[in-house]
């Protein structure tokens, strides 16, 4: 194997260190996998953003209407972000009329969030049931 990836059409390799193989990318790629490393979108989540994700984290799978309802304003460019930040996709259509995209949290999310599964999320106070709270974003710190 280590021979294989040894050739120029291969851009990673086998390498041995500390008794241990691993693969790795070629030197060759060096520069061009810098580049990628810095332009990445390091820029946080504003917290329009992470209200609507915490919204979405609790009551997934859940409409863009039934977000704005609880926030009390538009979340369509807060769900754009956490879409393209890959945080939230769309798991389905909601039943009735217009059939409105349903949105949930990704692998990704937990990953991010470093939990297991979603129930691992702390759990919200009593009086919170149906409203949301702007303390409630604080849960992601």
């Amino acid at each position: 194997m280590k021979e294989e990836y040894i050739s120029d059409v291969r851009g990673i390799q086998v390498v041995e260190i500390a008794g241990v193989y691993q693969m790795t990318t070629k030197k060759e790629h060096s520069d061009y996998l810098k580049r990628l490393v810095e332009t990445s979108n390091t820029q946080g989540l504003s917290q329009a953003a992470l209200e609507t994700l915490a919204i979405i984290a609790y009551k997934q799978p859940i409409t863009r209407a039934e977000i704005d309802e609880i926030r009390g304003v538009k979340t369509e460019r807060p769900i754009h972000t956490l879409v393209t930040k890959v945080l939230i996709k769309e798991v389905g259509r909601a039943e009735g009329s217009g059939r409105a995209y349903l949105y949930g949290t990704t692998k990704e999310f937990l990953d991010y969030f470093g939990l297991n599964s979603i129930d691992e999320l702390p759990p919200l106070a009593d009086n919170s049931d149906d409203s949301f709270e702007s303390g409630e974003a604080d849960l992601f710190f």
